[in-house]
């Protein structure tokens, strides 16, 4: 378990990297094409959707980490093994949630077949994809904190103090 959980963290990360970088090219390239005098308007749309990759890329390795806004405050102010309890419920919720829009998600992507992006000239698939992958990653890394909770497996980062964050 802890396998996978390293492969989908790493397979995210590198895919966060790289939307970031697209993000930081295109930023740079927007910023001296404003100082010469004539920015590419294709610069805010990649902007745009770098971010929105990364995001979704970033969203399940968020999750793993206790990054995200969440119950983690209360939960492991709790006694006992009410804290693993209630991270297991949230990832199931999670899970159940992101595989009940996935299906929305899909048509969202058809929808794009028939779109491009103005400045690009992307089709919009590309784009709306991205919705579909952060639900598809949400799920999994829900599932998976889910099953890593239930086995009592520590997936959670350490702290330099060696206690939880």
């Amino acid at each position: 378990m802890k396998r996978v959980h390293h492969s989908m963290t790493l397979i995210c990360r590198i895919g966060a990297l790289v939307a970031f970088s697209v993000l930081i090219i295109a930023v740079l390239t927007q910023v001296i094409g404003r100082t010469i005098g004539n920015s590419p308007v294709w610069t805010e749309e990649l902007t745009r959707f770098a971010l929105i990759y990364l995001t979704a890329f970033g969203t399940g390795v968020a999750l793993m980490t206790g990054d995200l806004v969440n119950v983690d405050v209360i939960c492991d102010a709790l006694p006992g093994d009410l804290p693993r309890k209630l991270r297991m419920l949230a990832s199931a919720a999670t899970a159940i949630l992101s595989i009940i829009l996935i299906p929305g998600a899909v048509k969202y992507v058809k929808i794009g077949t028939l779109q491009s992006s103005p400045a690009l000239a992307l089709p919009m698939e590309f784009v709306h994809f991205s919705v579909l992958l952060l639900l598809g990653l949400l799920a999994a890394f829900a599932a998976l904190r889910f099953v890593l909770d239930w086995a009592k497996i520590e997936y959670r980062p350490q702290s330099a103090s060696g206690a939880e964050q």
